[in-house]
């Protein structure tokens, strides 16, 4: 089922045909991931929240939950309602990990878009989501026609997909900064490493001891080294850039600020002659959401907080035959929220700007 109302007003001299206002439900917009998610969804000029889902929260003001949302989203959470969102164009699932698997085949069958923010449709072999997640998956007949939801890597599959599986926050800082690099075939792709550190707000709205200001705070540590479950969607995705395997260290980091992701990768050049600077600045020429900063220039978190932009520096130490990428990103936004918000206007012939022209905060 294709649903395509549309409207037209007139913007200056031109006549300028846009679509009627897309219908959006959100499952599961209690955490931070749905917070920022209705952030977005609530400026955004194109688009009419219709439900928001929350089994705890059934009944609760989205407004007493979240105050800064306050005159923006009137909204109650209410219970699951397969009916209610069946009858939106597009379904965000802001849920944990074996949620969407469970609730996507019975939308998409009735004609709604599917963006998934966590992980169940990234991983396109079955057999490696169970050993990564520790369960066997709902519904593997669909992982082949999900898209992985990189615009910068799938933008033309995104455009005609009826089911998008939303990056992870440390994939889409890592594949962005090795993607150059990985498509030209210029380094060892088996010798890859990445060592990248998140803010705490990666882990979700939950309550655990080693989240905690007073464990966080003042604390900065590695976790995950033996293996973390965004190792196989990061090589995945360079994979299909590569054309063949590559071999990837990554290493996490927990660091005690709220949002963000750094992530510093290392890559051993073949070719000593290449100009990176030229490369990266050709390759993202045209990427509304890659910013790659002048050369010599080290990106900061805090310059993407809020933003939905990934902000690039390629070093070459001492003139050395290694590659130092320096690629930070705000993990709730262009990390999950903010590009599943770039996917939606993908998909539903939108400016994929539209709704995510915000400036970061400062400080």
């Amino acid at each position: 089922m294709q649903r395509t109302s549309s409207n037209i007003y007139c913007g200056g001299n031109t006549l300028i045909f846009m679509k009627a206002r897309i219908k959006a439900g959100i499952v599961g917009g209690t955490g931070y991931t749905g917070a920022e998610l209705l952030r977005l969804l609530a400026a955004h000029p194109q688009v009419e929240i219709k439900i928001i889902t929350s089994r705890n929260e059934a009944g609760t003001a989205v407004a007493d939950l979240f105050p800064g949302l306050r005159g923006h989203v009137t909204l109650k959470f209410s219970a699951p309602d397969e009916k209610a969102l069946a009858a939106c164009d597009v379904v965000f699932f802001a849920t944990p990990n074996g949620t969407a698997m469970t609730q996507a085949p019975a939308l998409i069958e009735a004609g709604v878009r599917v963006i998934d923010l966590a992980a169940d449709f990234r991983l396109k072999d079955a057999r490696l989501w169970q050993q990564w997640y520790g369960a066997p998956h709902a519904c593997p007949e669909l992982l082949k026609q999900a898209v992985y939801g990189l615009p910068e890597l799938n933008r033309a599959a995104i455009k005609n997909a009826r089911l998008i599986a939303n990056p992870g926050c440390y994939p889409t800082s890592v594949t962005l900064g090795l993607l150059p690099l990985i498509e030209q075939g210029l380094v060892d792709e088996q010798h890859l490493i990445a060592d990248a550190k998140s803010g705490v707000s990666g882990a979700g709205r939950k309550t655990e001891t080693p989240l905690l200001l007073g464990e966080a705070g003042e604390n900065f540590k590695a976790y995950a080294v033996p293996g973390h479950r965004h190792l196989p969607e990061i090589c995945q995705s360079l994979e299909q850039a590569a054309g063949k395997k590559v071999g990837l260290t990554f290493v996490p980091h927990l660091v005690p600020m709220v949002r963000g992701i750094h992530a510093t990768l290392y890559a051993r050049l073949k070719d000593h002659s290449v100009d990176l600077q030229a490369l990266y600045e050709k390759r993202y020429a045209d990427e509304p959401f890659v910013d790659v900063l002048p050369k010599g220039a080290h990106p900061e978190t805090k310059s993407v907080r809020g933003a939905n932009v990934c902000r690039i520096a390629v070093h070459r130490p001492q003139g050395g035959d290694t590659a130092v990428i320096l690629s930070v990103i705000d993990n709730l936004t262009k990390g999950a929220a903010g590009q599943a918000v770039q996917n939606m206007n993908l998909l539903f012939g939108l400016d994929e700007r539209t709704g995510l022209d915000g400036i970061a905060l400062m400080p």
